[in-house]
């Protein structure tokens, strides 16, 4: 008897003491997240449902590898390797000496009585127009500027997605972990409630309540689960690979604004560039090319005395002339491309502006919201330790407790949330300057 009266009494402080020295509970700092993109799981526990999107970390890859390797087999690497190949092509075009396709023509006559025969042969070629060499040879210059220049937008844009992703995964996992501390600390709880309950010290009441509470966070870490393997897949479908980098952690870049040389704008810049080229040839062909033919005729293979029996040279010089208005539909054509293409630059301009505005924002919130989570972190875990001192005597209710416990576990998971958001909102405002890893 006197012994069931020392467990009685004896078993509410081991309880204290056991609660109070649970990790991320109350009493102790939650876990390091001095480096919170370590996002390696030695031994990834048995998932809760059957299906799952593994991830491999791969220490020796760094963010601009994956940057990088996702680039290689992005679908926009065959448009920009058509761009460049484009390129290639003008520029071949422009070291010809000919404007275009040369001619060569032979001709034969012969006259009824089959003694007279006349042979004509004759090439002809195309000429340039005065400049217009030249104006093709810049075309071809500024194609390959534009394709360098979208692909460097490119590759800002992929950047774009898997930073973008390999936070989401950061995040969720930040999540997923907490969920899980949080079913370890209920699980601990309801096995020491239902020996108090066993021994009569509690109600069942109480044993149902915490049983209750257990499974709403199975039902929370199913769906946290379920968010990073949407996570995981995103990553994998964006990158093409199962591979995570151990560390991906930015360092904010010193821009202050959108400058001209951003990778966005100086794409479109190339093209209203490359635009304005082929304006200026278009309008140097003017009515047509000039061509030179060049001939020889003869009939000295004749026995009829008409025939001379000579052969003769001759060179005839072609200039067109009045195409002005057959040309100028090509001139307009070119005209609202290139008005486009300035109209999207200024419509780029404003967004780029706006997105810098609110990376901006967002990182000086965050800023000060972290500090303002770690704070309330603290107050809430010295609160959570009185609140299981007070539950251990009897003072407060096992719901009340239960209420508390939430708002701690919240608190910790905000703290936990802001550092990785903190870091995340670095990423972005690189990326809103236009900067690639």
């Amino acid at each position: 008897m006197v012994f069931m009266y020392f467990i009685r009494l004896c078993l509410p402080v081991l309880l204290l003491a056991y609660l109070i020295n649970y990790p991320c509970v109350a009493g102790k700092a939650p876990e390091a997240i001095s480096s919170p993109l370590a996002l390696s799981i030695p031994n990834e526990p048995k998932s809760i449902v059957d299906h799952q999107d593994p991830i491999e970390i791969d220490a020796s890859l760094s963010l601009s590898k994956v940057i990088d390797l996702t680039l290689e087999k992005y679908p926009d690497s065959a448009w920009i390797k058509a761009m460049e190949d484009e390129a290639a092509a003008i520029e071949q075009r422009s070291q010809s000496w000919t404007a275009g396709a040369s001619q060569a023509g032979l001709r034969f006559q012969e006259a009824t009585s089959g003694t007279l025969h006349y042979i004509d042969a004759f090439v002809q070629v195309s000429l340039w127009n005065l400049g217009q060499r030249d104006a093709e040879k810049t075309v071809a210059n500024r194609t390959e500027a534009s394709a360098e220049a979208q692909a460097a937008a490119t590759k800002l844009r992929v950047a774009g997605l898997v930073r973008s992703a390999l936070w989401d995964v950061a995040l969720q996992k930040i999540r997923f972990e907490q969920a899980q501390t949080e079913i370890a600390f209920f699980e601990q709880l309801l096995t020491k409630i239902g020996l108090r309950v066993e021994l009569g010290d509690l109600p069942r009441a109480d044993y149902l309540l915490a049983k209750t509470e257990l499974l709403q966070k199975k039902s929370v870490l199913t769906q946290a689960e379920a968010e990073l393997m949407h996570a995981r897949k995103r990553y994998s479908s964006i990158t093409q690979t199962t591979k995570f980098p151990a560390e991906f952690k930015e360092e904010l870049v010193a821009l202050a604004e959108i400058e001209q040389n951003h990778p966005a704008l100086r794409a479109v810049n190339s093209q209203i560039e490359r635009k304005h080229a082929q304006i200026n040839a278009i309008e140097l062909i003017g009515s047509g090319h000039s061509s030179l033919a060049v001939g020889v005729n003869s009939d000295q293979f004749t026995n009829d005395p008409r025939s001379n029996k000579t052969a003769s040279f001759n060179i005839g010089v072609t200039v067109p002339f009045g195409g002005s208005a057959h040309l100028a539909p090509q001139i307009a054509a070119a005209n609202v491309e290139l008005n486009k293409l300035i109209s999207e630059r200024e419509l780029l301009f404003r967004d780029l502006e706006r997105l810098h505005h609110e990376a901006k924002h967002n990182l000086e919130v965050n800023k000060v919201e972290l500090g303002i989570a770690n704070e309330l972190k603290q107050v809430a875990e010295e609160h959570l330790n009185m609140m299981l001192l007070s539950y251990s005597v009897g003072e407060i209710g096992l719901l009340d407790l239960l209420k508390i416990q939430s708002r701690t576990q919240q608190a910790i998971l905000n703290s936990k949330e802001r550092l990785v958001m903190l870091q995340r909102d670095k990423a972005v405002y690189n990326q809103a300057v236009g900067v690639t890893p």
